[in-house]
């Protein structure tokens, strides 16, 4: 640097630094202005792209935020001079660009934002290059708009000249300016609504992707969601444990059920009649003694939170479908993306048979979590809900997993298998399937099918099924992969080899490619029955077949043709489940069901020992409410339906709520939430139920 002498000797700036001096002058504030006005773009170009709300409280939470990040990257950046300064921000742009880009074509793809977790186990996202070269090309005038920062901050380096390090003085008033932004982006949080779903749950409490990036801006759901899973910070806070509802209920297993829970007396506004008493067949639970167990940990706060609200709910009662089943085979299926919209009695006739000649579900859902096909996997298969920033599913492998399917079976000396006609070890499975008591195997790890994509799911039984029916009692579980996205017949090799099927009918072709690949689902289980049938086992079969999802790559408007009518808000997560046995006569079920209730209604039917009240759904033929959940914690019981984002509640027609029940339910919905989190990171059944 040139320095100049002064006739007294004291050295000051030479002439060209004053003039570097000078010229940057009050120009400092152009870069976090700019970097407010880029990161302000890049939000509203995402609520735009994702049908978000553009002028919302969120969106003035997201521009106070992103003054605290753009003050910040001022600092640091203020640190350097010259290039150096250049490359720290362009490299932040470039990051910022990417992370806006990439999470539109995740939303694009599965209607929710990634999470810090799955950006971390993301390897073998090339698997599905080419549905993301799809997505890029559908997008590609979003994604050059997502660029404009990064260009224009890019162009106007080219003639720009020397930027000095800030002086100490300067970096004292961001450092103010960062403080009182920040200090008003939190106080902003702090005054607002602390309800379900606010901007202040989001921050402080619970984790709902979508949710938070309405209500904060994705720059600061990122930032939280890295501190909760990374680094720790807050985790414990956003996940309080569950209160207990009542005081721990003494019971033992065999002894009738207690009231229900849930409704206090103002529920009851009906008489029922009087009638004769049914046979007392005793309750689904454990003899587990909560009470000691919370004495015991009154020390720990969540274990001791976890054992009073178990020990609280009232175990569901066996009735007379209790053991319905027992004895027989099972058969379980986890169907991608199968949806009531692909029954059809002549394009898809055996999953009309199960439909109608099994039981009835026509008030059934499968809600979409988080990491949609495992967390579908998860629910279904663990009667838990998915814990949110994580992969459930991977993360319970090594659990004790004593209620899976798998587990309660091989104890009783069922021969088990879990097939994949994917990847064997796509979002590990190839951890938390063997876990769940299977002899697990996927394409690369013992299923010897053709590497098509998708793969066949009739293929898959026609390989795997002499090796299920070579010993009995067996239970096999399926995770097919025909039905998954994209829906088209250049890049999908289930929809083209169905082509013929579907042509003439009268849907977008994006609606016919997805029904060509449920027609697969439905081969696979013709052949399924088929092969039962040879072995003479048929007679001695369950087969239950739920979705992982709703087939959400397909648009609104191309689920909407296939209904036939508007598909407006739960009516999306409307699907269809499948119980059957050959030869048993058919049934209704009224009351809203969905996947989370599998669990623990296939261990009913089939006569197994489990606790009702460690599961997070219910036997649907027991004496448990119906109540099913949504990721968003919205909630549907037999009295209407919950919106938690809008905060209200739809009765049924002609149905009378009591007061207080809408608040009890959804206390009782974050309970599930909270405490499944809990059993899942604190290995809780490891402590009361494994044995």
């Amino acid at each position: 640097m040139q320095m100049a002498t002064t006739p007294g000797g004291v050295s000051r700036p030479g002439p060209d630094r004053q003039r570097d001096v000078r010229r940057d002058g009050g120009g400092w504030l152009a870069l976090p202005a700019f970097l407010l006005a880029s990161m302000v773009y890049l939000e509203v170009l995402l609520r735009a792209r994702t049908g978000a709300h553009l002028l919302s409280v969120g969106l003035l939470h997201a521009v106070l935020f992103s003054a605290v990040a753009a003050l910040l990257l001022t600092l640091v950046a203020g640190l350097l001079a010259g290039r150096a300064r250049d490359v720290v921000v362009g490299l932040v742009l470039t990051l910022l660009t990417l992370l806006f880009a990439t999470q539109l074509i995740y939303y694009d793809t599965f209607q929710t934002f990634y999470t810090v977790f799955s950006a971390t186990n993301a390897g073998q996202v090339t698997e599905f290059a080419g549905v993301i070269v799809d997505k890029v090309a559908e997008n590609a005038a979003w994604l050059l708009l997502a660029a404009v920062p990064l260009l224009a901050f890019l162009l106007s380096r080219i003639r720009v000249g020397p930027r000095p390090r800030h002086s100490w003085p300067r970096r004292g008033v961001i450092v103010g300016l960062l403080a009182v932004v920040l200090v008003a982006a939190l106080t902003g949080i702090r005054l607002g609504d602390r309800e379900r779903n606010s901007a202040y749950d989001m921050y402080y409490r619970a984790q709902h992707p979508v949710t938070s990036v309405e209500r904060l801006g994705l720059v600061t759901t990122m930032r939280v969601d890295l501190q909760r899973n990374l680094l720790g910070i807050g985790a414990t806070d956003t996940l309080p444990p569950p209160p207990p509802v009542a005081a721990p209920v003494p019971h033992t297993p065999g002894s009738p059920p207690p009231d229900r829970a849930g409704r206090d007396e103002a529920a009851v506004t009906t008489a029922v009649p009087e009638a004769a008493a049914p046979p007392d067949l005793g309750v689904n639970a454990l003899d587990i003694d909560f009470e000691e167990l919370a004495a015991a940990d009154v020390d720990d706060d969540e274990l001791r939170a976890l054992h009073q609200y178990f020990g609280s709910r009232p175990p569901s009662a066996r009735n007379e479908h209790t053991g319905m089943f027992e004895g027989y085979n099972l058969v379980l299926i986890t169907a991608e993306a199968y949806s009531h919209l692909a029954v059809d009695p002549e394009l898809t006739p055996t999953l009309h048979k199960l439909t109608q000649e099994g039981f009835r579900f026509p008030d059934a859902y499968t809600p979409i979590w988080g990491v949609s096909t495992s967390d579908g996997e998860y629910v279904a298969t663990t009667g838990l809900i998915p814990k949110p920033g994580v992969w459930s599913m991977y993360q319970s492998g090594d659990n004790a997993m004593p209620f899976a399917l798998g587990n309660q079976l091989r104890r009783l000396g069922y021969a088990t298998f879990a097939y994949h006609n994917h990847t064997w070890d796509y979002y590990r499975r190839d951890v938390s399937h063997p876990n769940l008591g299977y002899d697990y195997k996927g394409v690369g790890n013992g299923l010897d099918i053709a590497t098509t994509w998708p793969g066949s799911d009739v293929e898959m039984i026609e390989v795997t099924m002499p090796e299920v029916l070579a010993e009995e009692p067996f239970h096999a579980y399926y995770m097919t992969v025909s039905g998954h996205l994209q829906y088209n017949f250049g890049g999908n090799f289930i929809a083209a080899k169905n082509r013929e099927l579907v042509e003439d009918l009268p849907y977008t072709d994006a609606g016919k490619a997805y029904l060509a690949t449920q027609i697969e689902l439905d081969r696979a289980l013709e052949l399924l029955l088929e092969q039962l049938e040879e072995a003479g086992v048929a007679e001695r079969t369950l087969i239950v077949v739920s979705s992982d999802h709703y087939p959400y790559g397909l648009t609104q408007e191309e689920i909407e043709d296939l209904a036939g009518s508007d598909v407006d808000g739960v009516e999306l997560y409307r699907n269809s489940i499948l119980m059957y046995a050959p030869g048993m006569e058919p049934e209704t079920v009224d009351e809203p069901v969905s996947s989370l209730d599998i669990l623990p209604t296939v261990s009913n039917l089939l006569g197994l020992e489990f606790d009702s009240r460690l599961l997070m759904g219910r036997d649907v033929f027991s004496d448990a409410e119906p109540l099913v959940i949504f990721s968003d914690r919205s909630f549907l019981t037999d009295l209407g339906h919950y919106d938690s984002i809008t905060r209200e509640f739809t009765p049924v027609e002609g149905v009378d709520v009591p007061e207080g029940y809408v608040q009890a339910i959804a206390d009782e919905v974050d309970r599930r939430f909270s405490s499944s989190a809990l059993v899942l990171d604190r290995d809780y059944y490891s402590i009361v139920a494994d044995r």
